[in-house]
């Protein structure tokens, strides 16, 4: 079946009107106080939103019929088209989103869910700068950035097909924790992505806690300290190495923010951030006979060594085209040994969602490639 999120206005009324989904509550307060209405109203209205995921302003019941229509006229509550939702049999989902009625504006999201926690992998950029080698959304150029509205709506689409909403009382939610793990670097994009961190973390309206939020980035130093001083979420960095000169090879990034500055930050991140986000994550993912003998493992603990650290191991999902092949798994384990006996804590991560192209990019790259009509399983 096809999932699609329910609006009020066809697609070319919409192309007319402004969204007013992912504005902040002061836009919403000034939105209300031009159009002549009592204040209170904006409350509402922000609740509405945020709170219960209304996306009809019909829908909304303590709303003035005529405030109603005069919302109708001019905006609409967009989260973004559903153009493919893939859910594998570990009950891994991903899903494919486009913005703006925009063929070449899609996303991959991605939702984990756990035994304790439910976690989406979102967004935000359409393509990527960075040109990692290992990464199939390097084969993919940066499109443009993402908007605000456009990286929480990912969380509400998914909040929508994992039954977060409607809200009812006592509910726990399904999707708990958010990761900017998807496509993009979302320090290249740090002011939009602090505007979405702040809708996503408003006490008034979906109100995460700060602390189940967190940034992944490639290594963009002179950002990560922001992260904790003004965003007030965790951290994890892309590393794959421990040697400067093959973290260039692989990662570009390093030949502008070496492995010293990168270090230097992360030391910076780790005095400014709160204690429930002070542990950085490293990702490492493991290629076959290029950073995973025990001279890498040896190199990455003494890098990280004084920082409180978990190594999160990701063994390479090989995608069309690649270089690469991953490490065996006994290797991955040799290497996780490693790196905990020199006294690093080190995981490895299962992979998930296997059946469904979850490697990040497939899915964007096989629409795109195949030009197939939307579609979904559930």
């Amino acid at each position: 079946m096809r999932y699609c999120v329910r609006h009020s206005s066809t697609e070319s009324e919409k192309r007319q009107q402004n969204n007013l989904f992912g504005k902040s509550y002061k836009d919403i307060v000034q939105i209300i106080d031009s159009m002549g209405v009592s204040s209170f109203r904006s409350k509402q209205l922000y609740e509405w939103m945020y709170t219960k995921g209304t996306t009809m302003f019909q829908d909304m019941g303590n709303i003035p019929k005529d405030l109603k229509q005069r919302l109708e006229e001019k905006y609409v509550i967009d989260y973004g088209r559903v153009l493919d939702n893939q859910l594998s049999e570990d009950e891994t989902r991903k899903m494919l989103i486009q913005f703006d009625n925009d063929p070449r504006a899609s996303v991959e999201t991605v939702f984990i869910p756990t035994t304790y926690r439910g976690t989406l992998c979102v967004s935000s950029q359409v393509g990527c700068s960075l040109s990692c080698t290992f990464c199939h959304t390097g084969t993919q150029k940066l499109y443009r950035n993402l908007t605000p509205a456009e990286i929480a709506g990912q969380y509400m689409v998914a909040a929508w097909i994992a039954g977060d909403y409607p809200q009812k009382e006592n509910q726990v939610r399904k999707v708990s924790n958010i990761v900017f793990m998807g496509q993009g670097e979302p320090l290249y994009n740090f002011r939009n992505v602090s505007a979405a961190i702040e809708l996503l973390t408003d006490p008034k309206g979906i109100g995460l806690a700060p602390w189940r939020i967190t940034i992944s980035t490639s290594g963009v130093a002179p950002l990560i300290p922001r992260i904790a001083s003004e965003l007030r979420v965790g951290l994890a960095v892309s590393l794959h190495s421990a040697d400067n000169d093959l973290r260039s090879e692989i990662m570009p990034i390093n030949k502008t923010y070496p492995l010293p500055m990168l270090m230097q930050s992360c030391a910076e991140f780790v005095k400014l951030a709160s204690p429930k986000n002070r542990r950085i994550t490293f990702e490492y993912v493991m290629l076959d006979g290029v950073n995973d003998s025990d001279l890498d493992a040896k190199r990455l603990a003494r890098l990280i060594k004084g920082l409180p650290a978990h190594v999160n191991l990701i063994p390479f999902n090989p995608w069309p085209g690649s270089a690469y092949k991953s490490s065996s798994p006994e290797r991955v384990e040799e290497f996780c040994k490693t790196v905990e006996g020199l006294g690093i804590y080190a995981s490895v991560r299962q992979p998930r969602g296997d059946d469904i192209l979850a490697a990040c990019g497939q899915l964007k790259s096989d629409y795109d490639n195949n030009s197939v009509e939307p579609h979904a399983t559930a």
